[in-house]
């Protein structure tokens, strides 16, 4: 779907108020990283420090810090578990998380530990347009051309 001309991929599954994003992968391992609605909102991201191999995780609670043009922020994970691998290609070229969001740009993957648990919480196809479209309105972005 699209957000205000912005990719929003109806088969992941968005923790919304964070714009983080989970996309399932084989064992219970999730790929996570942040939504093109979310990056449009902070702005150019200059560099980005996921938490390291073996952290635990707690949903909502921060799996990467970045650092944008006049700040530096948490980002929230949309889901528990410990961490597995994070995307090595960030520490040269954290703009690939601006390029190309939910391919390139992914964060970490997660083996989750309550997927069954947290899910609710999580939004996903149709259900995350209304709560995505507020959340681009809230945080006054204009629509892409």
């Amino acid at each position: 779907m699209l957000i205000h001309g912005l990719l929003i991929p109806d088969d992941l599954h968005y923790l919304v108020e964070q714009q983080t994003w989970a996309r399932p992968l084989p064992g219970g391992v999730f790929r996570l990283g942040i939504t093109a609605l979310g990056l449009k909102a902070s702005g150019e991201i200059y560099m980005c420090r996921p938490k390291s191999v073996g952290t635990e995780l707690a949903q909502g609670r921060a799996m990467a810090v970045v650092e944008l043009a006049k700040s530096i922020v948490s980002v929230k994970t949309p889901l528990s578990g410990t961490v597995l691998q994070v995307n090595k290609a960030l520490e040269e070229q954290p703009e690939l998380i601006w390029q190309d969001p939910y391919g390139e740009g992914w964060l970490l993957d997660l083996q989750a530990s309550d997927w069954v648990g947290e899910q609710a919480a999580l939004l996903s196809g149709e259900a995350a347009r209304q709560p995505m479209e507020q959340y681009a309105w809230l945080n006054q972005i204009k629509p892409q051309t």
